[in-house]
């Protein structure tokens, strides 16, 4: 875990696309895309069968390694809104305890806007704690605090001839976007246009590695 400050708060970023905010003791985590496997299955494109449960074992380790309480997870948690239903019973059971057992928050994405209910835990469209607000998308015309999700940023980086992709966040003086957890999501450009629109000026993608906080300046 590797120290990040942000909005007049210390954070930790962890190298598995996650942030703990140690005086909330909670765990941000965003993307998850539950059941993304199965959704694509209903139509013929046949993927491992395995990501939430790759996904959840994601987050019951870090949620052991940093003692969290809480976990507010800041949308697209579920692919699609019957997600929760394909859930297979002992992954479903898992999840159920996990909420039980942590203050869980769901963000609502635009992927799962339109899921009747939630998994446990409680649901918001967005929520505000200590001055900064947790969203899905970042709001490029908002300049309070906020952290967010949606577009899983990856930076990607040519290293003598190889080319190296990594998730990472994306930092502004007033925003902070999260990398996407879940097991088969794919990546955006730290750089992409869409990124940059949203951040504006001064925008850098931070990849923790190795105890680091690796900073690049985006153009």
């Amino acid at each position: 875990m590797v120290p990040l400050s942000f909005a007049g708060h210390e954070f930790l970023a962890l190298p598995e696309a996650a942030l703990f905010w140690p005086a909330h003791s909670a765990l941000l985590v965003a993307d998850l895309h539950f059941e993304k496997a199965s959704w694509y299955a209903r139509f013929g494109q046949f993927l491992p069968p395995h990501d939430s449960r790759a996904t959840l074992d994601m987050i019951e380790a870090l949620a052991e390694r940093t003692g969290a309480k809480a976990l507010w997870s800041l949308g697209d948690s579920f692919h699609d809104a019957d997600g929760a239903a394909r859930l297979d019973p002992a992954t479903r059971e898992r999840l159920a305890a996990l909420t039980d057992r942590l203050d869980w928050v769901w963000i609502t994405g635009n992927h799962d806007i339109g899921m009747a209910q939630m998994p446990g835990g409680r649901r918001c469209a967005d929520m505000q704690v200590d001055g900064i607000w947790l969203r899905h998308q970042a709001d490029a015309a908002d300049p309070r605090p906020e952290i967010s999700g949606h577009f899983h940023p990856k930076f990607r980086l040519s290293v003598r001839g190889r080319h190296v992709s990594r998730r990472c966040f994306v930092g502004s003086r007033t925003k902070l976007i999260l990398p996407a957890l879940g097991a088969l999501t794919g990546g955006l450009d730290a750089g992409h246009g869409e990124i940059r629109r949203v951040m504006g000026v001064g925008a850098t993608a931070l990849v923790p590695v190795a105890g680091r906080l690796l900073r690049f300046p985006l153009p």
